[in-house]
């Protein structure tokens, strides 16, 4: 059975202090929120969501997904969608019924630390993901994937694919951050101080983190975006916050500790680096196009390409889903033909 894995990550947003982030949003009045569970199951998945048992430094751990099987005619290959910092597979349900309608499988984990995954506090890094992740398609008895990541689910995508590559058919970058060794471009930041501040969140803070998503049009905010944040201050809401914002800030500090700068050229599959052209988290959305330029060209053989959404920001699928999906399906069914 061949696999596509489908990885989406996005950055936990602890990179100001919860004063600057409040000045920075507009005041919009804190909705009506009940404290929420840190372990997500409050939270409507858009599947039935199992659990694989793992020990993880001394710990046992359960590690969430959601297999979905396709819609009418299967084609034989599997997309494993990856999350991201600031969501779980929850936000997936859109992707799952694209790909499921031209006959994929579609596997979505929550990564250990995210979602409806046990919050062990552990020193995380992307081998351990990787190797999480991989144990997951095991269980599945999935053998070769394809690989597509978001945000910071692009550097755990590009780790899987150097960590694997005999399993890794095809890659997709999508909107990925880590395109620069973080380590060069800012100070290091404490994990003792990241958590002080990650403690006092409110509702503004949390909404401003989420609106950088669209700071390239405000316009795109929409009711999906308004859902993850009201998820997201439901759980600084709860009695385990505190347990909560440590494991949030030990994943964060995840891109500063574990670049994945070096792994681009060790890439074998091809690899699409592929999302919204007007993503400003690296700064500017000229600054985010001129370094996914530099990661494709890094791709061994001529094996990378380029491929940017006009318009969009950090989430195109929230924000423009029919944009978003025709070009990734496209370069995932090249690789149908490519066996």
């Amino acid at each position: 059975m061949n696999t596509i894995i489908l990885a989406a990550c996005v950055g936990f947003f602890f990179p100001a202090s919860p004063a600057t982030r409040a000045q920075q949003a507009p005041v919009v009045p804190a909705p009506d929120v009940q404290p929420g569970s840190i372990t997500s199951e409050d939270v409507p998945y858009p599947h039935p969501v199992s659990y694989l048992s793992l020990t993880l430094y001394g710990q046992d751990v359960r590690m969430a997904f959601m297999d979905v099987p396709p819609m009418g005619q299967p084609n034989g290959h599997t997309v494993l969608l990856l999350h991201g910092n600031n969501f779980a597979g929850f936000y997936w349900g859109g992707p799952i019924d694209a790909l499921r309608r031209q006959g994929f499988r579609v596997v979505v984990p929550d990564q250990i630390g995210y979602g409806r995954s046990s919050k062990p506090i552990i020193p995380y890094n992307f081998h351990d993901m990787a190797r999480n992740t991989r144990l997951v398609l095991q269980s599945l008895k999935i053998d070769k994937t394809m690989v597509v990541g978001h945000s910071m689910g692009g550097m755990l995508a590009a780790r899987f694919a150097t960590q694997y590559p005999d399993m890794t058919e095809r890659l997709v970058l999508y909107n990925p951050i880590g395109l620069v060794d973080p380590r060069f471009s800012r100070p290091w930041d404490s994990t003792d101080e990241a958590y002080k501040r990650a403690l006092p969140a409110t509702y503004q803070t949390v909404r401003a983190g989420i609106m950088r998503y669209v700071a390239h049009n405000e316009a795109a905010w929409n009711p999906e975006f308004e859902k993850y944040t009201r998820y997201r201050f439901a759980w600084t809401l709860s009695a385990d916050w505190p347990r909560l914002a440590m494991v949030q800030t030990l994943l964060q500090q995840v891109q500063y500790l574990d670049p994945v700068v070096n792994d681009w050229e060790h890439i074998k599959a091809p690899t699409l680096l592929f999302g919204g052209a007007e993503d400003v988290l690296p700064g500017s959305a000229a600054i985010f196009k001129e370094r996914m330029q530099f990661v494709a060209q890094r791709i061994p053989n001529g094996r990378g390409r380029l491929h940017l959404i006009p318009g969009l920001g950090h989430v195109p699928h929230l924000e423009a889903p029919d944009k978003t999906y025709p070009p990734l399906l496209a370069f995932l069914n090249e690789g149908l033909a490519d066996r």
